[in-house]
């Protein structure tokens, strides 16, 4: 008998269907972000990461053209398991010498994307329009700036977006999530909190007042405590865009690395399901201050998944890809997080949710800790290893990625 039918035997007496859990594992959408395989340089010239945003180290190999991160990205992907998209930054146009700036971008310079997107046979494309490093970052102040251009600059670049992400819904048959971040704050005490805000709210109006489609173009607005350089003071705080999401009927994304150390979004999911019909994540992995490490099978990611998939919300939540890690392997960083993500779900699926239910509202409480304990000790890595066998997916797979760097990486 082998391991995984022991596993499944093992489960089954927890009323647990593990080829259930298996299929509903990989059919789970997971957004790849392309950033990355470039320490979020982008392609459109805006140069290193800014705005509160660092990337540290100078590991070899860095893509620094479209078909260069094209073939890191086909690399990766091969990799990894399950259903997959692709996340893009606006930064990643494809401008092939042409002279346009982010509130001129068109749809035709992001076709390039679609038709890789087609060839790798990926399940659609999510969007985040770039409002950092850029010339147009007045004072660290992009949507809330008291410059009037430097706010109406971003505000196109914005509806340009929107443009561009009915093009990718359309082209690939699949809602496209738009997500826009601003790095916007202060370094120091600030002498009007308000202010900013409310120019940031009236841009956000102005940005969602012209026609787009909004059945298959779902808009989100990011939080953030801070970043560096804007210690004492963020704009779109999450407050703010709670609010301002709930009002305007758009969708919320928590970046599990934007919070406070001890404040979990595994618990903010749930509470936001009771009033948004979708909400989406940036799965990430902070560390102290920092908000971007490789995504790792650790507690709070188990914790996260776990709560979409007893609220039974795989549908509602879309899950991202958020970080970037220049220190090491970028191709073996992209796979170790999306690999975490996905086991994290599997391992909320092998899970006797029900029964738990149940023993919490009879107040069973003594049961219940020890039914989670005694879960903690079945044999997930069993199951997982199935998985990786149905979908193809090579368990050893660090020795094509060491390859690769000696072949491809390192010779750039």
């Amino acid at each position: 008998m082998t391991a995984y039918q022991l596993a499944k035997e093992e489960y089954a007496k927890f009323g647990i269907d593990t080829e259930a859990a298996i299929k509903a594992a990989a059919a789970v959408p997971i957004s790849v972000h392309c950033w990355q395989g470039d320490d979020v340089v982008g392609l459109d010239g805006g140069g290193a990461a800014s705005g509160g945003i660092q990337t540290t180290g100078n590991y070899l190999g860095r893509a620094t053209d479209f078909e260069e991160l094209k073939a890191d990205i086909k690399e990766a992907f091969s990799l990894m398991t399950g259903k997959l998209r692709l996340n893009l930054h606006a930064s990643y146009a494809v401008l092939n010498g042409e002279k346009v700036d982010r509130d001129g971008y068109e749809p035709k310079h992001f076709a390039p994307w679609v038709q890789f997107a087609k060839e790798l046979g990926l399940d659609g494309i999510d969007f985040n329009p770039t409002l950092f490093s850029h010339k147009n970052v007045k004072d660290g102040l992009t949507l809330s700036s008291p410059d009037e251009n430097i706010r109406t600059f971003w505000v196109n670049h914005c509806k340009a977006c929107l443009r561009i992400a009915e093009y990718f819904a359309r082209e690939m048959n699949s809602k496209c999530l738009v997500n826009i971040w601003i790095p916007d704050g202060l370094k120091d005490v600030p002498a009007d909190r308000l202010g900013p805000r409310l120019r940031l709210k009236q841009s956000l109006d102005d940005i969602l007042s012209v026609p787009y489609d909004k059945e298959n173009v779902l808009v989100a607005v990011e939080s953030k405590v801070f970043g560096i350089g804007v210690e004492s003071y963020t704009v779109g705080s999450n407050e703010f865009y709670q609010n301002y999401a709930a009002k305007k009927g758009i969708c919320c994304l928590l970046d599990n690395g934007h919070y406070h150390p001890l404040e979990y979004v595994s618990d903010k999911i749930p509470a936001l399901l009771a009033f948004y019909d979708t909400v989406a994540l940036h799965v990430t992995r902070g560390v102290r201050w920092d908000s971007d490490h490789v995504v790792l099978f650790e507690d709070e990611l188990k914790e996260i998944m776990t709560e979409i998939v007893r609220c039974g919300a795989t549908e509602k939540v879309r899950i991202g890809l958020d970080y970037f890690d220049a220190s090491i392997n970028r191709i073996a960083a992209w796979v170790t997080g999306q690999r975490a993500a996905r086991e994290a779900l599997l391992f909320a699926m092998l899970q006797p949710h029900e029964t738990m239910r149940k023993m919490q509202d009879g107040a069973r409480f003594t049961e219940l800790m020890a039914l989670r304990e005694r879960c903690k000790l079945l044999p997930f890595g069993a199951v997982w290893k199935e998985l990786l066998s149905r979908e193809n997916a090579r368990e050893d797979w660090i020795e094509e990625v060491l390859s690769y760097e000696k072949d491809v990486l390192s010779v750039r």
